[in-house]
This record gives C-alpha cells, sequence and structure tokens, in this order.
C-alpha cells in the first residue's frame, strides 16, 4: 500500500513510568490546528471535494450543529469517521438519587472509527530524534474527576507532568496560564496556588475559570539547574482541556 501522509514525531523522555528510566515517548509535530474552513477550502484547493469550499464549510457546519443537537438528547453518533457518546460521570450514592450538577456532570467522547482506522497503514512516521532540552508538557490529571488530558475542575487539583517545567526564575511573566480557546484571553495561577513546583510534576489550584475549551501554557527561565534562562521559554499542552 502506498504512503499517502508523512508525520513527524520527537522523543521525549518517558517520565511517567518507572520501570525502564531509559524509554521514550514519541510526540507528533503538529503542523499547525485547521478550522472547519481551511479544512473545506484545502478540499476545494485539491480537489478532493465536487462543490466550493464556501457550499462545503455551510454543510459541515450544518451538520455539526445537529450532531450536537442529537447528541444533547442522549444518541451516539457513528460518522465511519469517528464515534461519539454522551457519558456522565460521577457516583450516586443510592438508587434514589437523581443528577446532581455540582456532584456530578456531562462529557462527550469521541473516538476514532473504522475508515480513519484504515488510514492509518497510510501514515509514515519519521522520528527526527530526541527533543532538545526545553520543557514540555506531557500530561495533566484533574485530579477531581480523575480524567486525564480532558476535563479539568475549577477551585480543585490539576497535576501536570513534563520536563523542565518547574515555575523558576525572576521575569515577570514566569507562571502558568489557562488560555481560551475563542477569545485568546490569559487566566494566570496565582503563586499561591501552586502547590508543587518540581521539575516534572507541578500540583496547582485551577482558577475560577468559565466554561470552554482551554489551552494549558507554562512560562519558565528553569535550566535543570541554579542558574537561569536570560529569557524565559514557553511550553504549550497540545491538547485542550475543557470546562464544562
Amino acid at each position: 500500500m502506498p504512503i499517502l501522509h508523512k508525520i513527524k514525531a520527537y522523543l521525549y523522555d518517558n517520565l511517567l513510568t518507572k520501570d525502564n528510566p531509559n524509554d521514550f515517548i514519541a510526540r507528533t509535530v503538529s503542523e499547525r490546528s485547521l478550522n472547519v474552513k481551511q479544512i473545506c477550502e484545502s478540499a476545494a484547493n485539491r480537489g478532493g471535494a465536487d462543490v466550493s469550499a464556501a457550499a462545503m464549510e455551510h454543510a459541515t457546519s450544518l451538520f455539526l450543529k445537529e450532531m450536537a443537537y442529537q447528541l444533547c438528547d442522549g444518541y451516539s453518533i457513528n460518522t465511519g469517521y469517528f464515534t461519539a457518546s454522551t457519558q456522565i460521570r460521577g457516583v450516586f450514592d443510592s438508587a434514589m438519587e437523581t443528577f446532581d450538577s455540582d456532584k456530578h456532570s456531562i462529557l462527550f467522547r469521541f473516538n476514532q472509527g473504522e475508515k480513519l482506522r484504515a488510514e492509518i497503514p497510510n501514515i509514515e512516521v519519521n522520528i527526527i530524534g530526541v527533543a532538545d532540552a526545553s520543557s514540555a508538557i506531557l500530561q495533566v490529571t484533574d485530579v477531581k474527576s480523575g480524567t486525564v488530558n480532558d476535563i479539568i475542575t475549577p477551585g480543585k487539583n490539576l497535576k501536570i507532568s513534563g520536563t523542565k517545567i518547574k515555575i523558576f526564575g525572576d521575569d515577570p511573566a514566569n507562571g502558568i496560564y489557562f488560555i481560551e480557546t475563542s477569545t485568546e484571553a490569559r487566566t494566570l495561577v496565582e503563586a499561591d496556588d501552586i502547590v508543587t513546583n518540581n521539575p516534572s510534576e507541578l500540583i496547582i489550584v485551577i482558577p475560577a475559570l468559565a466554561a470552554g475549551s482551554y489551552t494549558l501554557e507554562l512560562v519558565t527561565q528553569y535550566t535543570g539547574g541554579a542558574t537561569q534562562l536570560k529569557e524565559p521559554r514557553t511550553a504549550e499542552f497540545d491538547k485542550q482541556l475543557t470546562v464544562q
């Protein structure tokens, strides 16, 4: 089968397993994030669509809106490329207990479908080496819900795992930020809310964020030693986090 696609990846020290201190994990190098309009324009330009980009975008937006409507009514979705379903999180202490938004939560789960899995053999992975010694966020865990790289709970703890992520240095820009994806509004985690500040693990109290999607970013001058970088470096987590 011919190779149709190529992705690049760097290797990072695997700090999430303790049985082998010399192993690595691979993280893809994302070229950029594409929205619906950009995908439709690409399809129209390369001949992957027999309608205009505008018509394709309009139809896709209608489809996504209707899909969300049906998900909210409890239907499961199977597009062939991905499946989606509505789930309820939280413990019910008795058979008589009702849903409580302070204790329970609703979330949507998406998984790859058969058509998308069928494309995997067409992808060539190019490992371009071990990543440099810069900071990297590898995983975040919402302590209250137990979710990994997904839902976050304002006012509760978030565990951040990575490499060289200690907040260190005297530059006023240093710190941990949540960036709202649609407005790009930045919310700084107060210094007093950084509970644990280690090179490979941070534990913070999540600020009072409004419902929405967020990018996690940290800025630090940490080098691994007692000296600090002249200029802060920024590490951005490559997965979006959601406040419900």
